[in-house]
């Protein structure tokens, strides 16, 4: 590994505890208690007049302080920080010189010793041991922080150049607590969606990963190689069509919360893996997944945030049943003035949409027309929206609408400007989806490469009979957005893909 200066002098001070007999990595902590218990056990200690214990704290320096024979430092772990009170009488000379020339910011410690409050009044582990957990070789960006009369505190060179701290995501974490706080209202916000469905009868279930035959939404998959077997397979772009292979098996409702991978480009709102959640319903339709999906958001808020309201990029978003729904023709033509169904072929809605200003690819299909209309309205659907009633070239899985053969039972929600899911009266006559998969063919060959393949397994499922059901698919990733005010897809995942350095 190739050192910088600052690397290399705190190498020399890892040396020298070696030297000492120090070890800078050892095996094993003692603590007792973390630093938010340690704490209240002082707080409760006088509020009842106990005596107050000894404890074993852990964490990584903060802030060090060192003036002559006394020290100050702050140690931060998951649950806080606490001060450590060093004195060189106590701690002993030996260690207490080890401490002002080999710990450095960074650096897990250990400090042993009873709790005391100090002439400023602050709580603190009056060490009387000390010793290294982990030397930390790379400085971390520590920021500082400084504190107003009204106990308001700022902080200061953060770690906050943007690409690298997705790419270092263990500095990011390290330095920043609010970015481990949008990760903590992520991981609270999917306990409270499995809670919901887990409430109302749902069945977890896991689908595979790796499949023969991609399928379940209009996307270009990754592909793979399986070795034994000598067999190209895709990585899942949906969960859907092994779902509703279920439904066939007697299970009524089954859901899934899992990564899906789609080979598409990267925005504010795309990633090529996500985590998608996808549950289907027997004996219901749009209107029932409608109903679910509000109450079950609205739900989800006000277990992760106590609220039905959030606020997301400015906009005070309401969250509470019922959304306000609208047919995406109407929606359309009230935003554009275009009225799709005028023009029933692609070469005469390319020339409308042209002509008022839009976008209009010449490769593109009649229905991929409509949903590139669609995406000029995006932006404006602030609040939850169930945009319904879409063309049936785009929706080959979902039920034609009654006396509509143009259209079918569908619709995608959206807040805060983006589409967070998407759901269908689930089509489940085998004839008409074999149709489907034969349209989804001729577009295939015609250049549309997110074209759904023929699933023969499928079909033969859709014989055995597959009850009247409703699907709902939600990004997790995009409602983890709305629940933690991020305006990147990014800031909510751990590792986003990036593109290779230069």
């Amino acid at each position: 590994m190739e050192l910088n200066d600052l690397e290399r002098q705190r190498l020399e001070k890892l040396a020298r505890l070696r030297d000492a007999g120090i070890p800078p990595y050892p095996h094993r902590s003692q603590r007792t208690h973390t630093n938010a218990e340690a704490l209240r056990a002082y707080e409760v200690a006088e509020e009842t007049g106990s005596a107050i214990p000894d404890v074993t704290v852990a964490g990584r320096l903060v802030s060090i302080r060192a003036m002559g024979k006394i020290a100050f430092a702050h140690i931060e772990d998951a649950s806080g920080k606490i001060q450590l009170f060093i004195r060189r009488n106590e701690l002993g000379e030996e260690t207490f010189e080890h401490f002002k020339k080999s710990f450095d910011l960074g650096d897990f410690v250990e400090a042993a010793g009873p709790l005391v409050r100090t002439r400023t009044g602050e709580i603190s582990v009056q060490a009387q041991s000390l010793r290294m957990l982990a030397k930390a070789i790379t400085p971390l960006p520590i920021p500082k922080e400084y504190a107003d009369d009204a106990g308001q505190v700022t902080r200061y060179s953060a770690f906050s150049d943007v690409e690298e701290r997705f790419r270092q995501r263990y500095a990011d974490l390290a330095v920043n607590p609010d970015v481990r706080e949008v990760f903590r209202t992520r991981s609270r916000m999917i306990s409270a969606l499995r809670a919901w469905l887990d409430e109302h009868d749902y069945l977890e279930v896991e689908t595979p990963v790796l499949q023969p035959i991609y399928g379940g939404a209009a996307a270009r998959p990754f592909t793979t190689y399986h070795n034994q077997l000598k067999q190209e397979l895709y990585l899942r772009i949906s969960f859907e069509l092994y779902l509703k292979r279920l439904l066939v098996g007697m299970f009524e409702r089954v859901y899934e919360i899992g990564r899906d991978f789609r080979n598409e480009g990267v925005s504010y709102k795309h990633n090529p893996e996500f985590t998608q959640l996808e549950l289907y319903c027997a004996y219901t339709d749009l209107q029932g997944m409608m109903e679910t999906a509000e109450m079950m958001i609205a739900s989800v808020a006000e277990r992760v945030v106590g609220a039905v309201t959030l606020t997301y990029q400015g906009e005070t978003i309401d969250l509470r049943p019922p959304w306000h729904r609208v047919a995406l023709r109407d929606l359309i033509r009230e935003a554009t003035g275009i009225d799709y169904a005028a023009f029933p072929t692609a070469a005469a809605l390319r020339q409308e949409m042209r002509a008022r200003g839009y976008d209009a690819a010449s490769d593109a299909t009649w229905g991929h027309l409509v949903d590139n209309l669609l995406s000029e309205v995006e932006p404006t659907l602030i609040q939850p929206t169930f945009v319904h009633d879409y063309p049936v070239e785009i929706s080959p899985l979902a039920k034609q609408k009654p006396g509509d053969p143009t259209h079918v039972e569908r619709f995608e929600m959206f807040i805060g400007g983006m589409e967070i899911g998407n759901a269908f009266t689930e089509l489940n006559d085998p004839f008409e989806q074999e149709q489907r998969f034969i349209q989804q063919g001729r577009a295939a060959d015609a250049g549309d490469e997110e074209a759904q393949p023929m699933d023969e397994d499928y079909l033969r499922a859709l014989k055995y009979g597959m009850p009247p059901n409703g699907g709902l698919g939600i990004g997790v990733d995009r409602l983890a957005m709305l629940f933690t005010d991020r305006p990147s897809i990014r800031e909510v995942l751990l590792y986003p893909h990036l593109r290779p350095r230069e």
